[in-house]
């Protein structure tokens, strides 16, 4: 069992930055693709970005590419989310995700874990 967990959101200004990190636990990190996901009120969950086990590989979903950046710290078992260019449609609940294995990127499906979210909001 993996258990993740995301600290960081808030609210912030358009235009603005934040950061999301998830911290995870009970399996070898660096066995796991990481992933971010989103999902706002009203719509399915949206997929934002992966990173590979090692940190080597990076997928961004075409949404929030040239904003958002995704890094990870095998030695810390956490996964980041920085966001730049804030807009008011990327209000959501971000969720940390969890894949054991090979980087497949995008997949919601493939993800074997997921965190309880956390909220980001982006006033205009």
């Amino acid at each position: 069992q993996v258990h993740l967990v995301e600290s960081g959101g808030g609210l912030v200004q358009a235009g603005g930055s934040l950061s999301v990190s998830c911290a995870a636990s009970g399996r070898t990190f660096s066995s796991l693709t990481m992933g971010w996901f989103r999902q706002a009120p009203g719509k399915e969950r949206e997929f934002v970005a992966a990173i590979s086990r090692n940190g080597y590989s990076i997928y961004v979903g075409d949404s929030v590419k040239g904003r958002f950046t995704i890094s990870r710290d095998n030695a810390k078992n956490s996964v980041y989310l920085r966001m730049n260019g804030l807009k008011p449609e990327d209000t959501a609940v971000y969720y940390c995700a969890a894949k054991i294995g090979p980087f497949d990127a995008n997949d919601l499906a493939q993800y074997d874990y997921w965190g309880q979210g956390t909220q980001v909001t982006v006033s205009s």
